[in-house]
């Protein structure tokens, strides 16, 4: 337990017992902190307490002249937070913040930062008055509107969060259950956890249980960031509250289940639908959440953005505008196929035109085209959605993923009989996709004449434009990474040094790295008489094709990227 910071300064014999009886009652007629009534009586200054304070919990001592905090550190701590706590945050570490406080004892304090920041906590002692003048001078104009999560934690008062004290188990009866997670505190603390991730431009947001804590991370720019840790108290509120939301069944809790949840929300001055797909699975802690957000104006359907080089994009078009045959994106999951091909089909999509999509799950409703989702529980899969298809007069089909012999022979019959095929393989490059599709046992002279195109792709992060800076690094390096000569002795990479922005991460927003194989006669051919994937590679090579890695090595020469991400994401 923390001793008192008034039997501490009576231990020492800075102040004695009368003195401190005397400053309670100064305190309990005038409020504010004991420290400041000790003060003011001029038993003690505050040099005195900061001393004192430093010593007995062996926390450093700070006294915060000319002192500059990054916004970013700033940012974690809401000013009115600061001020109320008498806190200062200085430095982030990692995932330890060092925090200024007038009494490194006030453990509400300490619990509240850690509560809304999901870090671990350095304090440092200094004086109330240091404390206020920094706060004064560090925020300045700093914005803190913004941090949805840190506002409703700030709000919780005992009396709300008392309704919910009892920890909830399985057993729980329902009625229970439905009424912890309508709690105001509840309620609250998830609409701000799913705001707060449209704001920072989340794409998943994973709620995530464990023996002794509970989770909150957001995967923003492909990457997962741990944003909170709610009280574990809260679990079994907040997944029922979630599940409420995406209308599923919350008295099962040992199967997965996938819903979706429809908000309208206001986000810089404009009313959005925030659409979340929600994905439950039973883990060793509780229910694991996984929620999707699919938001329509962050997709780009204009190729041009996509970040392909102009030679791999006219190959791309020249592929789509053909009036039959297969066009392949492959990759792994969460590399943007289902953006480029979304791209793809609207700009084919015209009034003479029938477009028809097998999608698992349909992510986002495009007028004028026919979407089908795809429900394997009932017997309607891929094969099964593709074989009705033909029955409907389609111009183009799209594929959501090939993943079995049935659906890549159908996908390739369709193709060859005059039909254009958009669909997506697992594959980690271009010339592999061919391997593949003989080893699912698609026959080499169907793969030969079907194909018309292969694009790999992956996605990797941007510098941000807020905070780039030149990053030399040696010639040898970058003749390691795949440079010439020439090149290793011209290029200056890039990098963020990290700013609000960008959260500190140097980066914002995301741009596509594709490699793009026409299927030109020579390839055909070699196809036709069993050429491996290497062999394959070669002969695309000499074609003019630009693997991944060159496209990444392209994107740092232009300053949109860092070696860090190209090393990240693709292999020489």
């Amino acid at each position: 337990m923390f001793e008192r910071i008034g039997d501490l300064l009576v231990r020492e014999k800075v102040i004695t017992p009368a003195q401190l009886e005397e400053a309670l009652s100064y305190q309990k007629r005038n409020g504010g902190r004991l420290g400041t009534s000790l003060v003011k009586l001029k038993y003690c200054s505050e040099d005195d307490v900061a001393r004192i304070l430093s010593r007995q919990y062996g926390v450093p001592s700070h006294t915060l002249h000319e002192l500059s905090v990054p916004a970013e550190v700033l940012r974690l701590v809401p000013r009115e937070t600061a001020e109320r706590m008498q806190i200062l945050p200085l430095e982030r570490n990692g995932a330890a913040l060092r925090l200024a406080m007038a009494d490194p004892t006030n453990v509400f304090a300490l619990d509240d930062v850690k509560f809304m920041t999901g870090l671990n906590l350095e304090p440092v002692v200094a004086s109330e008055s240091a404390i206020q003048a920094a706060i004064q001078r560090c925020y300045g104009e700093i914005d803190n509107d913004g941090d949805q999560i840190q506002k409703v934690i700030e709000d919780l008062e005992l009396s709300e969060t008392e309704a919910i004290e009892t920890e909830l188990d399985l057993d729980t009866k329902l009625d229970e259950l439905e009424k912890a997670a309508e709690a105001a505190p509840v309620v609250r603390l998830v609409n701000a956890i799913l705001t707060e991730a449209l704001r920072r431009g989340a794409s998943d947001i994973h709620l995530e249980p464990y023996e002794r804590l509970l989770r909150v991370r957001y995967r923003i720019d492909g990457v997962l960031q741990e944003v909170m840790q709610p009280p574990m108290k809260l679990r079994n509120a907040m997944v029922s509250r979630l599940k409420i939301m995406a209308k599923l069944d919350i008295s099962e809790k040992r199967l997965p289940q996938d819903g979706r949840i429809m908000l309208r929300t206001t986000h810089e001055n404009k009313t959005k639908v925030l659409d979340l797909r929600v994905s439950t699975l039973p883990t060793l802690f509780g229910e694991k959440i996984v929620m999707r957000l699919l938001d329509k104006e962050n997709l780009r359907l204009d190729m041009t953005k996509l970040g392909f080089e102009p030679a791999a994009l006219a190959h791309f078009q020249e592929a789509i505008h053909k009036p039959y045959g297969m066009v392949l994106v492959t990759g792994p999951t969460g590399s943007g196929k289902t953006n480029t091909l979304y791209s793809a089909i609207s700009q084919l999509n015209t009034p003479d035109t029938n477009i028809m999509t097998a999608e698992d799950p349909v992510e986002f409703q495009l007028a004028g085209i026919n979407q089908v989702q795809v429900k394997e529980q009932i017997g309607l899969n891929f094969a099964a959605a593709l074989r009705s298809f033909l029955r409907q007069d389609p111009n183009i089909i799209l594929v959501g993923e090939i993943r079995d012999f049935e659906t890549a022979e159908i996908a390739v019959k369709a193709a060859l009989t005059g039909h254009l095929v958009l669909s997506t393989l697992h594959t980690n490059d271009a010339p592999s996709t061919i391997t593949r599709l003989m080893n699912m046992g698609i026959e080499p002279f169907l793969v030969a004449t079907s194909v018309n195109l292969i694009c790999a792709q992956r996605l990797i992060r941007r510098i941000c434009a807020h905070c780039g800076e030149p990053r030399p690094l040696p010639e040898r390096e970058l003749r390691d990474l795949g440079f010439s000569p020439e090149e290793a002795a011209s290029v200056i990479p890039r990098r963020g040094a990290g700013c609000g922005e960008c959260n500190g991460s140097g980066y914002r927003g995301r741009v596509g790295l594709f490699e793009v194989m026409p299927m030109e006669e020579e390839l055909r051919d070699m196809v036709l008489v069993g050429a491996s994937a290497l062999d394959l590679k070669r002969k695309a090579l000499e074609q003019g094709m630009k693997t991944l890695r060159r496209a990444g090595l392209e994107k740092v020469k232009e300053g949109v990227t860092t070696v860090e991400e190209i090393l990240r994401e693709t292999v020489k």
